[in-house]
């Protein structure tokens, strides 16, 4: 973890702009310049931040504050993006941000899919930095507005059919159904997934429910090198919004464990419906490159999802995970 001052002095300079630009699009330069600062690459966040500049906009403006009474209410209102940080900065200011976030992360976790499951993952990378280094106020600023987006954004899923599974996470990965329509937005197309294989369903025990998601995280990282061309920026969720959670599992009480690696599979397996293609492509192997080389080519690209989906990679640290990691810088326009 960067120890140099410089990731807080990107979340700080990030904390004047807002989580969405357009209404819709989200900002991801929160996660990217954690992502750099954890690889070694501190000394390039704010050259990367020049150029993503372009596309941020300013903090949203108030409405009211979210309190204890009234907190359901404003629950998945994006126009409440600024009360709702606004509510988790005073909260975290007053008790200890792990007791924050084990309060209101069975609240959060039905609607992980809003906002397409950016603010999730926005919040599994606030959690690791904590969890690394530091509690700086920049770094707890981070969790409060990682948090305050997923509550703005808070979209549950429909009740879903259970469709045969399979014993692997691969296997089941494969066996998920394709929607019949895959055009529109993140919204329209979940709305259209009605069913998904049975994996994990049964899984209580904290500790191989971690098992489990880490099968998950390595499984949907390796399908990218195969499957990324079905859409090369949505598909890249697929695997970095199960790692969110597992990134945040060390920080959550163990009884949360097992419902958070369902959440994870609903989450991967509605992404794979959605975007994966007819038919794969032949994995080609990575090289001899190293960790370290890999990230230095999602950083000459800079592409955001490419930059997170790599940091991913290196999670995984295997061949087939550096090859989705190339994959993606070859499907994905670089930020220029």
């Amino acid at each position: 973890m960067d120890t140099t001052g410089i990731l807080d002095e990107a979340l700080q300079r990030l904390h004047g702009s807002g989580p969405e630009r357009l209404g819709r699009l989200t900002n991801h330069a929160p996660m990217a310049v954690e992502a750099l600062s954890v690889h070694g690459q501190a000394s390039s966040v704010h050259r990367w931040l020049d150029l993503y500049a372009r596309k941020l906009e300013e903090f949203p403006s108030r409405v009211e504050p979210v309190t204890a009474a009234n907190w359901r209410a404003a629950l998945g209102d994006p126009s409440r993006a600024a009360d709702w940080i606004g509510h988790f900065e005073r909260e975290i200011a007053d008790r200890p941000w792990r007791d924050v976030l084990a309060q209101w992360w069975p609240r959060l976790l039905p609607g992980m899919y809003g906002g397409s499951t950016h603010p999730l993952i926005r919040v599994g990378h606030a959690v690791r930095t904590l969890l690394a280094g530091e509690s700086t106020a920049p770094r707890l600023a981070e969790l409060a507005h990682g948090l305050g987006y997923w509550a703005a954004r808070h979209h549950p899923v429909a009740e879903l059919a259970a469709l045969p599974g399979a014993d692997s996470v691969a296997a089941a990965l494969d066996a998920v159904p394709p929607i019949a329509e895959r055009h529109g937005t993140f919204p329209d197309r979940l709305a259209r997934v009605t069913g998904l294989p049975v994996w994990t369903a049964t899984r209580t025990d904290p500790d191989q429910a971690r098992l489990h998601l880490v099968e998950l995280v390595r499984a949907a990282t390796h399908r990218y090198a195969t499957h990324g061309h079905g859409e090369e920026v949505m598909l890249v969720h697929a695997a970095t919004a199960p790692n969110a959670v597992l990134r945040t599992l060390p920080a959550l009480p163990r009884t949360l464990w097992a419902p958070s690696l369902r959440a994870a599979w609903t989450a991967s397996a509605a992404v794979t419906a959605m975007y994966a293609p007819d038919t794969p492509v032949a994995l080609s192997p990575p090289g001899s490159l190293t960790p370290d080389e890999v990230f230095e080519r999602a950083l000459a690209h800079g592409d955001e999802h490419v930059i997170k989906l790599t940091d991913t990679a290196l999670d995984i640290g295997d061949e087939a995970a550096f090859a989705a990691a190339l994959r993606s810088m070859e499907l994905s326009e670089p930020l220029r």
